[in-house]
């Protein structure tokens, strides 16, 4: 992205040539040095940036952080603490991140995904023989590079974590769905060690595997208190690598085998087969201990609060791109089931119409029209069925006609530069995904009203001109459309298309 203006165009030593990313920590800039080597800068916010004690703990981390080899871990090249605000220069990584990977490609397996797992245990041995903590370890901070596996934003995450007047409960460090069980238990005393990033390594190759995550559920309080009190689920992964990450997502960090470990028996015959076997007698289902449960009490009340309570209800917000470009820092929240009458909407079991509040009509999709209109809600035409993919959502229709029986909402570009909702195959792209953003109101029935968006094209809208729905970015202004879920009931199995059933 290019810089905005108005925005520095050097910083130091180094000339800033546009924007990799933002989020709650910082700015991500792409710049190059003197001698025109390319880099990756994140300046901080300039709120952290007042408080002593952060300026001392970001020097600290840093310092760690440059003392990390450069073993499939993008390299800390300079930083000042001092600058005002302060920024941190790494090695500038091009590629895309597992989570574009998957949610582009789909899952991996056979050598792909055996290559994910031996890249990132080789990072965090190198990180953890530093003496450095990850932290935020999660699909948008792996990277695939033409050399092979980069992980990005190590151990830097901690001075923004630890400095008292920016982290409140609601602004944890790290996506709920990667964090070990004592990220969640600050209460009981226990300390966040490596083992925190080895729980990390283990849902995050789940979810390269697979395509969900080990504890998905509906919200990011239900997430919380699956990892606390749920064994995981690892259906779909490949033996010997499923016991090996078995183990890794452990509830007691002594359970858990180190990065070094994790490495060696990953290289022991190519997926150490024999050691993955053996660790799996150890790995057993994980049920709360009667001595552990009170200690839990506490946590799971906190997380239930306060992730569902002052987060709000945001869907789909961990948005991993291309390049260095980290992931957002804000935890990804789904509405929660306790206080959402449509969890079974969201859980994709429930078919639903997608009612257009401004105009009062509903998002119909006739696969004869190649756009999506706003109809009346008669008809199959109106009904969808949100299919979670990762933190998103495929949003598929009854109706057949596209490629086959799938037919699915997708993002048409013409040429002329505008984006239309269209038909389209069913198959989790970046034109087919959704997230759904609650905008805090209700409509004329009580229902939450949410904006819909497309990661890649921007948030859709109405175009009254010519009464159709388009697709448009909306950075500075509100946008003209949400929807509402209206409830249709279960679905049936008779009612939809074979292979359009989830499975």
């Amino acid at each position: 992205m290019p810089l905005r203006p108005g925005e520095q165009t050097r910083l130091g030593r180094y000339e800033l040539l546009g924007r990799l990313g933002q989020g709650g920590m910082g700015t991500v800039y792409l710049g190059s040095d003197d001698s025109g080597r390319r880099v990756a800068i994140k300046m901080v916010r300039p709120e952290f940036a007042d408080e002593q004690e952060f300026r001392g703990r970001f020097r600290s981390e840093v310092n760690r952080a440059k003392q990390v080899p450069p073993f499939s871990t993008a390299e800390v090249l300079d930083a000042d603490p001092d600058h005002d605000p302060p920024y941190l220069v790494v090695e500038y990584v091009e590629g895309p991140s597992l989570q574009a990977v998957i949610a582009d490609k789909g899952p991996l397996s056979g050598s792909a995904l055996h290559g994910v797992a031996v890249g990132i245990a080789t990072a965090l041995t190198a990180i953890h023989g530093a003496g450095v903590i990850h932290r935020d370890l999660k699909p948008g901070n792996v990277l695939i590079a033409m050399g092979g596996i980069k992980v990005i934003d190590f151990g830097i995450a901690r001075a923004f974590e630890a400095t008292s007047a920016h982290t409140r409960t609601d602004q944890m460090v790290g996506t709920v769905a990667y964090m070990a069980p004592e990220r969640f238990d600050d209460a009981g005393g226990r300390q966040v060690g490596p083992a925190a990033d080895i729980f990390a390594w283990g849902a995050v190759v789940a979810y390269a595997a697979t395509g969900r995550t080990p504890f998905a559920a509906d919200s990011a309080a239900s997430t919380a208190m699956r990892i606390l009190t749920q064994p995981p689920e690892l259906s779909g992964l490949p033996e010997p690598l499923r016991a090996l990450v078995a183990r890794a997502l452990a509830k007691e960090p002594k359970d858990r085998p180190t990065a070094r470990q994790l490495l060696d028996l990953l290289l022991a015959g190519g997926t150490g087969e024999a050691g993955v076997a053996a660790l799996a007698q150890e790995a057993t289902t994980v049920t709360p201990r009667p001595r552990r449960r009170q200690r839990l009490l506490l946590p799971v009340a906190v997380i239930v609060a306060v992730l569902a309570g002052m987060f709000g209800a945001r869907i789909g917000m961990d948005r991993s791109d291309a390049g260095s470009e980290p992931a957002g820092d804000t935890p990804v929240v789904r509405p929660t089931p306790s206080v959402d009458p449509h969890a079974e909407i969201l859980a994709g079991r429930n078919l639903t119409l997608l009612h257009v509040d401004e105009i009062d009509r509903d998002l119909a999709l006739d696969v004869q029209d190649p756009r999506v209109r706003a109809a009346d809600g008669t008809g199959n035409k109106s009904l969808f069925l949100l299919e979670p993919v990762g933190v998103d959502y495929l949003v598929r229709t009854l109706r057949e006609g596209v490629g086959g029986p799938e037919t699915c909402l997708g993002v048409r570009n013409d040429p002329e530069g505008s984006a239309f909702l269209v038909p389209a195959q069913c198959k989790a792209t970046k034109a087919t995904l959704f997230s759904f953003t609650a905008i805090g109101k209700k409509d004329d029935k009580g229902r939450e009203r949410y904006t819909m968006s497309n990661d890649e094209s921007g948030t859709v809208l109405w175009d009254p001109s010519n009464r159709t729905v388009i697709v448009e970015v909306a950075d500075d202004w509100t946008p003209n459309l949400s929807v509402s879920f209206v409830d249709r009931g279960p679905l049936s199995e008779a009612a939809i298309p074979s292979a359009s059933r989830p499975s």
